[in-house]
């Protein structure tokens, strides 16, 4: 039977559901992607592969996803980042590895470069840094006049048969939290992983950000066959080999 998520108070009238495993350090922060929740197949093996080895581990839902509250539409990335902030505050203990799915990797990177005395390892997977930017330069005319003057656009995706709905308010309060072309002031160990099928973010993107990052303990994985997701069984055994390998570099510290 699968336990109830506990539930953090943000303190504003938002609730962060979140499920916590405690354990040795460093701990583990999944965070998820773009209207993504924490029970996806990744959260999933992060969770069992941390507890298999006594490793602390959380994963939550960003506010309007998931079982957290809010409505997806009233959500923007600095919202999200301080879900994110609070649960690394208030929830967690120690150094951490954040590993970030797609948006969740800009997320983590954000969070990152907020709390440098708590995040010492981070993990992208197709990390969709700045993706607001690249949507806003991707539509034509037509729909950024359709987002001016109804405030939202569905925008189609092969993962959701309905789209998903873009705020202009998204698109805008997101340029508060652009990284690139950086620096990017991160100085802990990082493992990017991409697809080079991936159709969502471009997986070139993930060497730009090993450019970025002021780390110099970088790598890149670019698996030939694989797409946006990364969630495909030995996809699943990258993500924990390098969150395991980063586990080792710095309990060896």
């Amino acid at each position: 039977m699968t336990r109830p998520a506990a539930t953090l108070q943000r303190g504003d009238g938002v609730s962060i559901a979140y499920r916590h495993t405690p354990g040795h350090s460093p701990g583990v922060l999944f965070c998820t992607g773009f209207k993504s929740d924490m029970t996806g197949s990744k959260a999933l093996a992060l969770e069992a592969f941390c507890r298999q080895n006594g490793q602390q581990f959380t994963r939550f839902d960003y506010q309007g996803h998931g079982e957290s509250s809010g409505r997806f539409e009233d959500g923007t990335i600095g919202e999200w980042l301080a879900d994110t902030l609070a649960v690394v505050d208030e929830v967690t203990e120690g150094p951490l590895i954040l590993v970030g799915s797609s948006m969740g990797g800009w997320i983590g990177l954000l969070t990152a470069v907020a709390r440098p005395d708590r995040i010492k390892g981070f993990v992208g997977i197709a990390t969709a840094i700045d993706f607001v930017r690249r949507i806003w330069d991707g539509i034509d005319d037509d729909t950024r006049a359709l987002l001016e003057t109804e405030g939202v656009w569905m925008r189609p995706s092969e993962y959701d048969p309905d789209g998903y709905p873009i705020t202009l308010t998204l698109i805008e309060e997101g340029r508060d939290h652009l990284l690139m072309p950086g620096p990017i002031p991160f100085n802990g160990v990082a493992r990017l992983l991409h697809g080079q099928l991936d159709d969502a973010v471009p997986w070139r993107g993930s060497l730009d950000i090993a450019e970025a990052l002021t780390s110099t303990d970088v790598t890149v994985t670019c698996i030939k066959d694989a797409g946006h997701r990364l969630s495909r069984d030995q996809d699943i055994a990258r993500i924990l080999d390098a969150t395991a390998e980063i586990t080792e570099v710095l309990s060896a510290r």
